[in-house]
């Protein structure tokens, strides 16, 4: 039975639209260029210089320049919106995400999605439906897979909920160091610590290592909603400002990409030299972010790696909070609840320069 459809119904997909094992082909090509990596930039703040200059990522063996795989994953992920998302409630979390290949200013990017479990909430009014998505290049090639689950409104509470064999997956709490690709070419003999803007290599991190990114930075309406639609996501909740339903709290919300993408542009500062993504082992949005709001974040050194001579990881989780500096590094209270002010908990592998 060919289980592979390109139905998108114009009002998205209600959670019993979904069946385990459909395949959901995405709707629109999107070639990326220069000018989407300068438009990420002056949205986001990035500066790690790989992105930022391609005679940089060139003396780090990456001809031909590199696209910020966070820019590839919003892409991507805005892809999958209409077909998975579009009738969202919240979206819950993330794992098992690797990026396979280096994506080039130039490169044409779609996705699909498949879907891998389906669980009824208590409630009946809505379940969580797990997707592996997988964005591909010109030729086919994978240079994105990750997993994402999201909690969807039911059309009708009497519809009958999914079978056992719907149940979602066991996901891996974290990538191993030897699953991650390292990028085609990548060699940081020949990096350059002065153009970078820091000296620190992977020798200089240690476990438990906590770092206070220190800026913050106020996302704006305006520069939210630019951004979300350079990933073309259509989620209602982040543009439509009559239809307030489609929000249970009454306003937009800010896309979670925006929260992640800047707190990566805020952990420059304590780890400018480990921008490139290699994983995404885990990840929740806390609390929703809205415009007016300032972020903070810090980071924790998770777990270190060695990849090749001159390639290093650092298993980095980043925590983003709202109005609220992060010197006193919140996060949770004695019985687990996090602190009121955290948005954004993510788990990322990224690769540093080693010492030679």
């Amino acid at each position: 039975m060919d289980t592979t459809t390109t139905h998108r119904p114009a009002a998205g997909r209600f959670f019993e639209d979904f069946r385990v094992g459909e395949t959901l082909i995405h709707a629109t090509p999107r070639t990326l260029t220069d000018a989407d990596a300068a438009l990420y930039i002056a949205l986001t703040g990035a500066r790690h210089a790989p992105f930022s200059a391609r005679t940089f990522a060139e003396s780090i063996g990456l001809a031909g320049g590199m696209l910020d795989p966070l820019l590839v994953f919003h892409v991507v992920f805005g892809k999958s919106v209409p077909d998975v998302s579009l009738n969202a409630v919240a979206n819950l979390g993330y794992a098992e995400g690797r990026f396979l290949r280096a994506v080039r200013p130039g490169d044409t990017l779609r996705a699909q999605s498949t879907v891998i479990g389906l669980k009824e909430n208590s409630n009946r009014t809505t379940g969580v439906v797990h997707v592996r998505t997988r964005g591909l290049d010109q030729h086919d090639r994978t240079v994105l897979d990750y997993v994402r689950w999201v909690m969807v409104n039911k059309r009708d509470p009497a519809a009958p909920a999914p079978g056992p064999e719907a149940a979602p997956p066991r996901l891996a709490p974290a990538l191993a160091a030897a699953d991650l690709a390292v990028p085609e070419g990548l060699d940081f003999a020949s990096h350059d610590d002065a153009l970078s803007g820091s000296p620190l290599r992977l020798e200089d991190y240690s476990v438990g290592q906590r770092i206070d990114h220190v800026d913050g930075m106020t996302v704006e309406e305006a520069e939210h909603q630019i951004a979300t639609r350079l990933y073309q996501n259509t989620a209602r909740v982040h543009f439509d400002a009559l239809g307030q339903a489609s929000s249970r709290f009454g306003r937009r919300l800010i896309y979670g990409g925006v929260a992640i993408s800047t707190a990566r542009a805020l952990s420059f500062n304590g780890l400018a030299n480990a921008g490139i993504v290699l994983g995404l082992n885990a990840g929740r949005h806390v609390a929703p972010l809205f415009a007016g709001d300032t972020v903070h974040a810090w980071s924790e050194i998770l777990e270190t790696a060695v990849l090749a001579p001159s390639v290093g990881a650092l298993r980095v989780r980043h925590v983003a909070t709202r109005n609220r500096p992060c010197a006193d590094f919140p996060d949770r209270d004695p019985a687990g609840a996090y602190d009121p002010a955290v948005i954004l908990d993510l788990d990322l592998w990224c690769a540093i320069p080693r010492r030679g």
